[in-house]
This record gives structure tokens, C-alpha cells and sequence, in this order.
């Protein structure tokens, strides 16, 4: 199945893009996602341990949330301001 990924700050730089179209196999969860994309960069995957999730613009917190194909995941790290 096919998820889109969309990275923002820290999670964008570190992915070296904005979004990004992941293969998974059918019956994925949140955290095979975030497996995946850890195993493909490094310096990404120090960032995913700090990130938290939106899947189909609602906030998870549980990774073991079943994915489906067409999916957009949204790949938010911690920020800070005022």
C-alpha cells in the first residue's frame, strides 16, 4: 500500500524533503512506518524518536495504529516559541 508522508521542520530538513510516497505492506501500522523511514536515513530516524504523528489530519500517539492505503501521515517535531 501506498502512504504519503509529509515531513515538517527538523523532520523536513532531516528527510531532505517536503513529502514523500512510502510502500508498505498491507495490514502497516504507524510504527512500521516509522521503522521504515528510520531504516532508510539515519539522521531521520533520530528525529522520528521525538515526532509526533497526525494521520488523516488527527493527532496518534499510539503507534500500533492500522494504516490504509492512500493515507497521509503528517511527520511533526517538537517546537518551540513563544
Amino acid at each position: 500500500m501506498r502512504i504519503c508522508v509529509r515531513f515538517f521542520a527538523a523532520a523536513q530538513a532531516a528527510a531532505g524533503v517536503e513529502q514523500s510516497v512510502v510502500e508498505l505492506t498491507d495490514k502497516a501500522t504507524l510504527a512500521d512506518l516509522e521503522i521504515q523511514l528510520g531504516q532508510s536515513n539515519p539522521q531521520l530516524a533520530e528525529v522520528l524518536e521525538r515526532c509526533s504523528y497526525l494521520h488523516e489530519s488527527v493527532a496518534v500517539r499510539d503507534r500500533s495504529r492500522a494504516l490504509s492505503s492512500g493515507d497521509t501521515v503528517d511527520v511533526l517535531p517538537p517546537f518551540a516559541g513563544g
